[in-house]
């Protein structure tokens, strides 16, 4: 098993289980097995992703590094101070924008390697590109928006 292989099966456990711990929050429960997988996978797909060709600092490498930063904050915002205080919304905003990051890559991935998808938008640059990655984005802002006002851990 190659390296790109083992970073794809990351990202798509990292985004399974982070839906799966976003509806938690915003049902207001933690789950914490889902999260924990959410947290490692991701962590691992943005780390996986540096040795990949081709080399250098580029755009997906300044995606996984903000990732990176967002993701240590969740995870000391989780582990470190449980969500006391300011960190609750600080888990939450930053463990919800690296599932986005993680969702807005796999799009684009999709709009370059999949066939009938990259025909819609080949330099993504396309409208269809453009307002894909915009639906996700605002989608994420509710989700989070909503996550904030719904999860309050005892």
């Amino acid at each position: 098993m190659s390296l790109l292989e083992v970073h794809v099966g990351l990202s798509f456990i990292g985004i399974a289980s982070g839906l799966v711990a976003l509806y938690g929050l915003l049902t207001g429960r933690l789950y914490r097995g889902w999260t924990a997988l959410f947290l490692a996978a991701t962590i691992l797909t943005n780390a996986t992703g540096f040795p990949l060709a081709p080399f250098g600092f580029d755009p997906p490498r300044a995606i996984a590094t903000l990732s990176l930063v967002l993701l240590a904050l969740a995870v000391i915002a989780l582990y470190v101070f449980r969500l006391g205080g300011a960190w609750r919304w600080i888990y939450v905003v930053t463990a919800t924008a690296a599932l986005y990051f993680n969702v807005f890559v796999a799009f684009f991935q999709a709009f370059l390697k999949i066939p009938a998808v990259h025909a819609l938008a080949p330099t993504q640059s396309e409208p269809p590109f453009l307002v894909t990655q915009l639906v996700v984005l605002l989608i994420f802002v509710a989700l989070g928006f909503l996550a904030l006002r719904k999860f309050h851990p005892a």
